[in-house]
């Protein structure tokens, strides 16, 4: 096990001093009142430059991510970031400007940011967008806000509940709730689509909207969506899209089209953008028509040959971060989207898809596939084979570890018992995939001819199996010197 750089530390190691001013020095200690000021030293660690970077170094070849492996997250599109990308959002008109300065100093800027939203609006169907969202719930939030708005403007203050299939991504009753719904769970077909008679039973004056994913979490694109777009807008309420699988009908079909009328995008997921620990997100919000009034301010407009923010929006939503949003994303995703074009971004979908049924078919004789169909982005399987030589799900995702790959997402969606969920991403080669089948077929038969093998990995990674229950409840997020 590493030590901490507080474990390394060696007092009067770190010799670094600044060379003088060349100004009479101020005792600003002395100017402060006496409650404010330190008695202690700060418990800050003692290294020498090299020690200091030898540790990080360390730290970073330990991290696993898209750049040196396989990362099949369903539900997550972890794909390649182009580096051309990086590059773009590191040029220093849009690096060093500050969101602060005159509309007419970073007009290309503002360009690049109105040319994402007409780009976002036309890929999705929807009628305008907002970029300041700084993440995929964010952008959830702002969606369900709207849809408050929407009905609070009409002065209809009797829906109080929000619909969510059983199969959703935990943010979408999370942020229902913290918008202020109640939420109603709808239930799911034996073939993972939604239940449409559970969802005319519970389809009243009391509910503001459904919150959908399409392709849903099982890597299903729902058929009937325009019944179900057609249910809800009967009852008075509207259609929400959860953009997370969006990369499974990206430049094939269009969530506007559908009948949804708010939409959230993952920039950080579907259009090439690092993911989680690899940078910010960034979680756009868009709207049709009837609902454009209550987008987020300032929204990007075009006036004349020059372009500005509107903040001339009384019945907006407000604010929900301060600025503009994640701009440096936001660069990255524009560069993404031009890069590929219109034709692109279709042959990136399709290819996504082609990789999620070639995985979920070639692994049908080794995994139980409970919804064996055609699929899209992603596909569910589980270790019902596995189990009856007392190997789990969590087995084998841990197993997978020795093998040089991240584990999929595991124990989700919660409708499937043992559920791991596979999203291969378009960006994935044949080659790559084989071997990533031929991992996952070893562990199968390690499970019937070894299984203790199996349910003691890793065997190969720096940490061992964890208490990932007592580390959930009971984390420890800071250092504390001994005492």
């Amino acid at each position: 096990m590493s030590q901490l750089l507080f474990e390394k530390s060696v007092p009067g190691s770190n010799c670094f001093c600044l060379p003088p001013l060349g100004i009479p020095e101020i005792d600003v200690a002395a100017s402060l009142p006496g409650q404010f000021r330190r008695h202690n030293r700060p418990e800050i660690p003692e290294l020498s430059e090299v020690e200091a970077v030898r540790h990080y170094t360390e730290l970073s070849q330990r991290a696993y991510g898209v750049d040196n492996g396989f990362y099949p997250l369903g539900s997550c599109t972890m794909k390649y970031n182009p580096k051309i990308n990086e590059w773009a959002s590191r040029l220093p008109g849009f690096s060093s400007i500050h969101p602060c300065q005159p509309e007419h100093t970073v007009q290309g800027a503002l360009q690049l940011y109105y040319e994402t939203q007409e780009m976002l609006s036309e890929i999705t169907g929807m009628d305008g967008f907002s970029l300041q969202p700084a993440a995929g719930a964010h952008g959830e939030m702002a969606g369900v806000m709207i849809i408050k708005a929407y009905h609070h403007h009409r002065g209809d203050f009797a829906r109080t509940k929000m619909m969510v299939p059983d199969s959703a991504h935990g943010t979408n009753p999370a942020t229902a709730n913290v918008v202020g719904y109640e939420v109603i769970e709808i239930k799911s077909t034996s073939e993972g689509l939604i239940d449409l008679d559970d969802l005319r039973s519970k389809m009243s004056p009391e509910v503001a909207g459904l919150m959908l994913t399409n392709p849903n979490t099982l890597g299903l694109f729902e058929e009937e969506i325009q019944s179900v777009a057609q249910i809800v807008h009967g009852g008075g309420g509207l259609l929400y899209y959860d953009g997370a699988n969006l990369n499974g009908i990206m430049g094939v079909a269009r969530p506007g089209d559908m009948g949804f009328d708010v939409i959230h995008v993952n920039l950080h997921k579907t259009f090439g953008t690092p993911h989680g620990g690899g940078g910010p997100g960034s979680g756009p919000v868009g709207v049709k028509a009837p609902l454009l009034k209550f987008l987020p301010l300032p929204v990007a407009v075009q006036k004349g040959g020059a372009y500005g923010f509107d903040y001339d929006r009384p019945f907006s939503i407000g604010k929900v971060l301060s600025f503009y949003g994640n701009f440096g994303v936001i660069v990255k995703a524009y560069a993404y989207i031009k890069a590929l074009g219109a034709e692109g971004l279709t042959e990136a979908c399709r290819h996504a898809v082609l990789n999620a049924n070639y995985v979920r078919h070639q692994l049908r004789h080794a995994y139980n596939i409970p919804i064996d169909r055609l699929c899209k982005h992603e596909f569910v399987l589980n270790s019902k084979k596995q189990g009856q030589y007392g190997v789990s799900t969590m087995d084998i995702a841990k197993r997978l570890i020795d093998y040089g790959y991240h584990p999929p997402t595991v124990y989700f969606p919660l409708i499937i018992p043992e559920a791991m969920m596979i999203e291969p991403t378009e960006t994935e080669s044949k080659q790559r995939l084989d071997a990533f089948i031929q991992a996952l077929e070893t562990i199968a038969k390690e499970s019937e001819n070894d299984p203790e093998l199996v349910k003691n990995a890793p065997h190969n990674a720096v940490i061992k199996r964890v208490d990932e229950v007592s580390a959930a409840r009971k984390p420890i997020v800071k250092w504390e010197a001994p005492r």
